[in-house]
C-alpha cells in the first residue's frame, strides 16, 4: 500500500519531489555545542549557552534535530552550577526533556579529580572517554559544530 501511493505521489509530484519529501522527513539537523569554558560571570555564560541550546531547538525543532553538549575543562562547572542553581537546572531538565544528550569528559573528571556523582543528572552512560575526541568524532559524522 505504501508503495502504491508513493508511485502515485510520484506520478503526481515527480521523482525528485517525493525523493526531497522523504530525504527531509528522514534528515536530522545534527549539532554539537562545545563548553569548555566558564566565560565572565559563569552563572549567565551558562544560562546564556542553555538558552541559545534552546533557541536552536524552538527554530528547527526538536523532532528534527539531534543535538548534544559536550563538555570538558571548565565546561564541567555547568553541571556542578546546576546542583545549586535552579535557573540552569531547569534549562537543563527542559533540555533533556527534548532529547538533548549532556556528554561530560571522563579525561577532565580525572584531571580535576571530579566525582560524576558530584554533578547534576549525570549517569556513566553521559560520560565519553575524551570531550575533545567525542567532538571531532561527531563533525566527521556530521554534526555542525557551535561554541557559545
Amino acid at each position: 500500500m505504501a508503495l502504491a501511493a508513493a508511485v502515485a505521489l510520484c506520478g503526481m509530484f515527480g521523482a525528485a519531489t517525493l525523493a526531497q519529501a522523504q530525504e527531509a522527513k528522514a534528515t536530522k539537523h545534527k549539532v554539537v555545542y562545545h563548553l569548555n569554558s566558564a566565560g565572565g560571570d559563569q552563572g549567565k555564560f551558562y544560562e546564556a549557552a542553555m538558552t541559545n541550546v534552546q533557541n536552536h531547538i524552538s527554530a528547527i525543532g526538536a523532532d528534527k534535530i539531534d543535538l548534544k553538549v559536550v563538555m570538558h575543562g571548565l565546561g564541567l562547572d555547568l553541571l556542578m552550577d546546576a546542583k545549586t542553581n535552579d535557573s540552569i537546572r531547569a534549562k537543563i531538565n527542559s533540555l533533556k526533556n527534548q532529547q538533548v544528550a549532556f556528554q561530560v569528559c571522563g579525561i577532565a573528571l580525572e584531571r580535576r579529580k571530579i566525582d560524576y556523582k558530584n554533578l547534576y543528572d549525570v549517569s556513566e552512560g553521559d560520560i565519553v572517554p575524551s570531550g575533545v575526541a567525542e567532538i571531532a568524532k561527531l563533525q566527521h559524522q556530521g554534526y555542525a559544530y557551535i561554541k557559545p
